[in-house]
């Protein structure tokens, strides 16, 4: 009877032993699946996923924002782990190739404006990281996107597959082992997640980047992305690794530059949420970067200009009856001098930037100071607020043109100039492109070509017939 107790109770703690370890495990399990999808929350942060997946005041990552390109808007898609309308049935392998080869689970081709030529560098522990928190930790939304419509033949999505031929790269990132453990960070954010080449390097006819030119400044729809190379004068050279962290952190540093536009919502929604350690490893790329020289950059772009006031000018002067004629001391002391002050220094308390000694000032590519003037800036993170209002309802192209060249003038760099035409064109959204021409001139020779050929071979078949 003894005997039978102790084995009753031996195979009771057997069992509860057993239980035991089934519940740690599934304890073990459920805490590293949510540590898998925090890594993968702050890979999607790093790699600023929202910016295009969102729509303003819409459901995150549900997809539907327009981006503008030169061959037409391109909608984003839903990324949400919706079953009917995101991507809730990818697997595992379909979601990578979407993120680094630009195919979907339906084999179609998606569109470079989805950077997946610098995701392919993404490693497969931060795909699988990214898979876990697109699955599991995001809400999922049942509302489909509106699909892209680009016009011929950009509408044909094969023809990607040709392009990807050419100008994907599907090597993921490999170490430099002749550098440190934090350059080679820093060089996989910049170059993968991160996705800076997408906007800051140049692109070539068919939109491709010209890496020839890498980080040597882009252009981003109506925005202009600064070279952000090594160069002293037209890169980051003359920067230090603090002042770059600055910027990506605040969105601002001083006496150098500010964010706005496309920019801004890069620091706002991904750069200022990365950790310290990410940040200091990017800074420490970045200045390393093979320098891109701008001939017309014949000073730090950062390094123009002082301060000045000739507002007195101006002092019981009339205002001419067309306010077109305006002067630009006039534009600057009716517009600007209430918070940059009349000798352009800023704001007293640093909030509102000084216009000398400042980036946006010193570019002989004008487009950001225009677009700034159009738009103006408005950014609120989570302790403070900038607010600079855009007169795109309130000046004309000629206001906007003579304030600029008032500006340049006084603060800015001298090569510099804004145009009439030049302020109407990004009013109007940019410049229209001439590829979608060139690419049917260039399918229709390729018939003719081919018409040619097949005419050509069926003649010397007769020939050798008779």
């Amino acid at each position: 009877m003894k005997l039978m107790t102790r084995l009753h109770v031996n195979f009771g703690a057997i069992v509860l032993a057993l239980v035991n370890l089934n519940v740690c495990a599934a304890a073990a399990s459920d805490t590293g699946n949510a540590d898998l999808i925090k890594r993968g929350e702050y890979l999607a942060t790093a790699g600023d996923c929202i910016a295009c997946h969102s729509t303003p005041n819409g459901k995150p990552m549900a997809g539907g924002l327009s981006l503008p390109t030169p061959l037409g808007p391109i909608i984003s898609t839903n990324i949400t782990p919706s079953k009917t309308n995101g991507i809730g049935n990818y697997t595992l392998e379909q979601f990578s190739d979407a993120l680094r080869k630009g195919v979907r689970a339906d084999g179609r081709h998606l569109y470079p404006a989805m950077p997946y030529t610098s995701y392919a560098k993404v490693s497969d522990d931060d795909v699988q990281a990214l898979y876990a928190y697109f699955m599991q930790g995001v809400a999922p939304v049942d509302v489909s996107a509106p699909a892209t419509a680009l016009p011929f033949p950009f509408n044909l999505r094969i023809s990607m597959a040709a392009w990807n031929l050419l100008y994907l790269d599907k090597q993921p990132f490999t170490p430099d082992a002749s550098k440190s453990q934090e350059w080679n960070r820093g060089a996989y954010l910049t170059l993968g997640l991160a996705h800076c080449s997408t906007c800051h390097t140049p692109r070539n006819m068919l939109m491709a980047e010209n890496l020839s030119r890498e980080l040597g400044g882009g252009e981003v729809g109506t925005w202009h992305a600064p070279n952000i190379t090594s160069d002293v004068n037209s890169g980051v050279g003359g920067w230090s690794e603090q002042e770059i962290i600055d910027y990506m952190r605040l969105g601002h540093t001083a006496n150098k530059a500010q964010a706005a536009g496309p920019m801004a919502e890069a620091v706002d929604n991904s750069l200022r949420h990365l950790n310290d350690a990410d940040l200091h490893a990017i800074a420490v790329y970045l200045k390393t970067v093979p320098a891109q020289h701008d001939a017309a950059d014949t000073s730090p772009v950062y390094a123009f200009g002082a301060a000045a006031d000739d507002l007195n000018s101006i002092r019981g002067v009339a205002l001419p009856a067309d306010t077109n004629q305006m002067t630009g001391p006039q534009l600057y002391d009716a517009q600007c001098a209430t918070c940059h002050q009349a000798r352009g220094q800023g704001s007293f308390d640093g909030g509102l930037p000084p216009l000398f000694h400042n980036t946006a000032l010193g570019r002989v590519n004008t487009n950001n100071l225009v677009m700034v003037m159009l738009e103006g800036v408005q950014r609120k993170n989570d302790t403070s607020e900038v607010l600079m209002p855009g007169f795109k309802n309130a000046l004309s192209d000629q206001q906007i043109a003579t304030l600029g060249n008032y500006l340049i003038k006084n603060y800015g760099n001298p090569a510099a100039s804004v145009s009439v035409e030049q302020v109407k064109t990004l009013r109007a959204g940019g410049a229209s492109s001439n590829l979608v021409t060139a690419a049917r001139a260039g399918i229709g020779a390729l018939i003719i070509v081919i018409i040619a050929l097949f005419f050509a071979f069926s003649r010397r078949k007769r020939r050798n017939a008779a």
